[in-house]
């Protein structure tokens, strides 16, 4: 990454407080309070409020069942191919799950349902890029960098809401 100034703040959510670090512009990550993916401020990220009014509001009004699309802008820190996979996961509507391998599918390699997992594990921004939407072949919940806790919360918050919007 670029010597770009990142800023960073805290979301007081459902699940936790939520780390947002971004620039001026875009949001770049968020991590979860815990799980195997959770992590902290860099040391050289400036801690402001400032640059996550419009995150902050629409994480409010996500977590309270009235948003199911997340709009602002986002910079994506990842292969060709992570890339790829998490603008998929952007498409998958609020409410609905997919599997790994409908996924890599989708992206035209079949085969490929474990590198999709993979790029789906390092989403930088989970909630915002839906990877929580994403399932084993049997429906059931696998792995997320959150915790299966989180996941099976958002997968119900969304699942409850989805009636109201």
């Amino acid at each position: 990454m670029k010597n770009i100034p990142l800023y960073y703040t805290y979301f007081d959510s459902p699940v936790g407080q939520l780390l947002l670090a971004g620039d001026q512009t875009s949001l770049h990550f968020l991590s979860f309070p815990g799980g195997h993916k959770a992590f902290g401020p860099q040391p050289e990220w400036t801690l402001s409020d400032a640059h996550f009014s419009a995150v902050k509001v629409q994480l409010s009004s996500y977590f309270s069942g009235s948003l199911a699309v997340f709009d602002f802008p986002l910079t994506l820190h990842g292969t060709d191919f992570q890339k790829r996979v998490w603008r998929l996961l952007k498409e998958i509507p609020f409410g609905a799950t997919r599997t790994y391998g409908g996924l890599a599918e989708n992206l035209g390699t079949p085969r490929a349902s474990r590198a999709v997992g993979a790029a789906n594990g390092s989403n930088p921004i989970p909630i915002i890029i839906p990877c929580h939407r994403v399932v084993g072949s049997t429906g059931k919940l696998t792995g997320f960098g959150g915790g299966i806790d989180t996941k099976r919360f958002l997968l119900d918050l969304e699942d409850s809401s989805k009636e109201f919007l």
